[in-house]
């Protein structure tokens, strides 16, 4: 009797000293800089703009970093797969790759930063600031592809938008929610006619999307045409005709983004 009496007692005292050992485990455990394992791939093939890897894996639409000249990495976005290859397309000049340059996936999809203090910045198609204003701080980021909108959820156009020119607004008025195409040879003055309309419009706020554009247009559009009255409730987004594709497609996308974000604001872009 005596014998099993010390063994019930024995069982609290091991099973607190088990206890104890497993938090102080557990607290060494928190201590100790555990090295962080890179999967990382290379580079196979490069046709055109593709880059062709293996030796990694990436979901579609996320971002990888590609080994530059002088060690400065490339940032390439997955674009397709086939077997174990990866296809990318970089969003960077590509001049200096080399055979087996090393491929790392970030498992980070594109996201754009949003917010009022956007507005009177001019943004590259990466969301960066051009406008040598510095750094752009906002408080909330939102992924680069919106969600699409259930058609039924969907407001009927049957309100006029002021776009601020007598002509347009009397023979060829344009409903809010509409979209319009405004076609012309070169030279007639479609950035002239679209600066007036970012100005006089009775939106909220302006968007402008200056996409494929020379880097002289975009600066004569900024300074000349849009001028310091439209860019006071404006965003715009240049990415010129020298980018690369990608990026062009990416600032196309940061522009739509940014316009959704304060139209869910119920700021009239």
């Amino acid at each position: 009797m005596e014998k099993n009496h010390q063994q019930q007692d024995d069982k609290p005292k091991s099973a607190n000293r088990s206890a104890l050992w497993a938090d102080r485990l557990a607290s060494i455990e928190q201590q100790i800089d555990r090295p962080k394992l890179i999967v990382e791939g290379h580079l196979t093939r490069m046709v055109g703009l593709t880059l062709e890897a293996v030796g990694c894996h990436a979901p579609v639409g996320s971002r990888c970093l590609v080994e530059g000249p002088d060690g400065k990495d490339i940032e390439a976005e997955v674009v397709g797969f086939s077997g174990e290859k990866l296809y990318l397309m970089p969003t960077g000049r590509m001049h200096g790759i080399l055979p087996n340059a090393r491929v790392v996936p970030t498992n980070e999809i594109y996201d754009v930063a949003v917010g009022p203090e956007l507005l009177g910045r001019v943004l590259d198609g990466t969301g960066n600031p051009l406008d040598g204003k510095g750094v752009i701080h906002t408080s909330e980021r939102v992924p680069l592809t919106g969600r699409n909108i259930n058609p039924l959820a969907r407001q009927p156009i049957c309100e006029k938008l002021d776009v601020g020119i007598r002509a347009i607004n009397a023979l060829l008025s344009v409903g809010r929610g509409q979209r319009m195409g405004l076609f012309a040879g070169s030279g007639v003055g479609k950035s002239v006619l679209l600066g007036m309309m970012t100005k006089y419009t009775t939106a909220d706020v302006i968007v402008v999307g200056l996409i494929g554009e020379r880097g002289r247009e975009v600066k004569e559009f900024i300074e000349n045409i849009l001028g310091e009255e439209g860019m006071s409730r404006a965003v715009v987004v240049a990415s010129p005709a020298d980018d690369a594709p990608v990026l062009r497609l990416h600032g196309a996308t940061l522009a739509t983004r940014i316009a959704e974000y304060f139209r869910d604001q119920d700021r009239a872009p």
